[in-house]
């Protein structure tokens, strides 16, 4: 018998963008044999569903369903396809735990300590994952910035704490205005803001899951911004200002340790699904630093994830349907 899937995406933040067409690729690779799939589509007007004919149906929230004409239709377990809040940090996780409906993905606990850059790093930290020197600062609670930085060694980045796809992020090369500017820019995004030293060194990125109970790392991809741009910004990742390639072209030594780093990483937070880790690995100290993990990575066409999947060997539908058959027993 088919299990009822509902496909969660949208959000109330900026990223909700990314979120639609995530769950573009998601809807598309479904295995419609296993599944039967209703979109949801959660937003600041409300959490709908929309039928072919165009109706939109509204989700009862005491017990996440719908009343399709003269049925009541439940859900089996949840694909969260939503980017930022409340589906990255922890929210509705948090409230299909109370339903106690099975979703994809990190718990809630996981979901909002990796989604607060702060706490993740300081988590990784502890468990002797190299991370970045940085100074956390909550609006309206700190003092001249110039102070506040004295002991982090310059370019130095300047991001929202809480969030994902590099919005309000800058990069800044020495202490002056453009500090301030940066810091007025990332607090326009959040109340709390990182300002993190750069680690120089070669980015890549891996996304890492759990299938059967092993924890299996996807092919590696090496990111590299344009020329003309300062870094893996918005732009580099969303709109063609960077070059991936999967899998990386790395020495095999190089690739372990990342790999290795990446599984303890995994492990720490107790993931569970699919993540995507971003590391800097530094040749100088032959060491990955971890600068993120991504609970709920991108998964348009051209996201990672998807260029890792297929690089592996594996089709979308044959990964979407381990995601979901694996939290029925997380």
């Amino acid at each position: 018998m088919k299990k009822n899937i509902a496909l969660v995406t949208g959000g109330f933040s900026g990223e909700a963008v990314i979120s639609y067409k995530s769950a573009v690729t998601i809807d598309n690779n479904l295995d419609r044999n296993l599944f039967n799939v209703y979109k949801i589509d959660i937003n600041s007007q409300g959490w709908f569903y929309e039928l072919t004919d165009g109706r939109k149906l509204e989700v009862n929230k005491n017990d996440f369903s719908l009343q399709l004409d003269n049925e009541k239709v439940t859900f089996d377990a949840v694909f969260i396809g939503m980017h930022g809040t409340p589906g990255e940090d922890g929210k509705l996780q948090g409230y299909f735990d109370t339903l106690k409906i099975p979703y994809t993905g990190c718990d809630a606990a996981t979901s909002a300590i990796t989604f607060n850059k702060r706490y993740a790093t300081a988590v990784a930290g502890a468990a002797g994952v190299p991370v970045a020197k940085s100074v956390f600062l909550i609006k309206n609670n700190f003092g001249r910035p110039d102070d506040v930085v004295a002991n982090l060694r310059f370019p130095v980045f300047v991001k929202p704490n809480n969030g994902g796809s590099s919005i309000g992020m800058s990069k800044v090369d020495t202490p002056s205005d453009e500090l301030n500017h940066a810091i007025e820019k990332a607090f326009k995004e959040d109340n709390q803001v990182l300002v993190e030293e750069m680690i120089e060194g070669r980015e890549f990125t891996v996304g890492v899951f759990k299938s059967g109970g092993n924890i299996i790392v996807l092919p590696l991809t090496e990111v590299k911004a344009h020329a003309d741009m300062a870094f893996f910004d918005f732009e580099a990742k969303y709109q063609g200002k960077s070059t991936e390639t999967t899998p990386a072209e790395v020495n095999e030594a190089i690739a372990d340790k990342i790999r290795d780093t990446a599984r303890k990483v995994y492990s720490v937070f107790n993931c569970r699904g699919v993540v995507r880790i971003d590391f800097i690995y530094n040749e100088k100290e032959g060491s990955p630093y971890m600068l993120e993990v991504n609970t709920i990575p991108g998964q348009s066409e051209a996201s990672i994830i998807p260029q890792q999947v297929r690089s592996m060997g594996w089709s979308l539908k044959e990964f979407y349907t381990k995601l979901v058959q694996e939290c029925f027993y997380s």
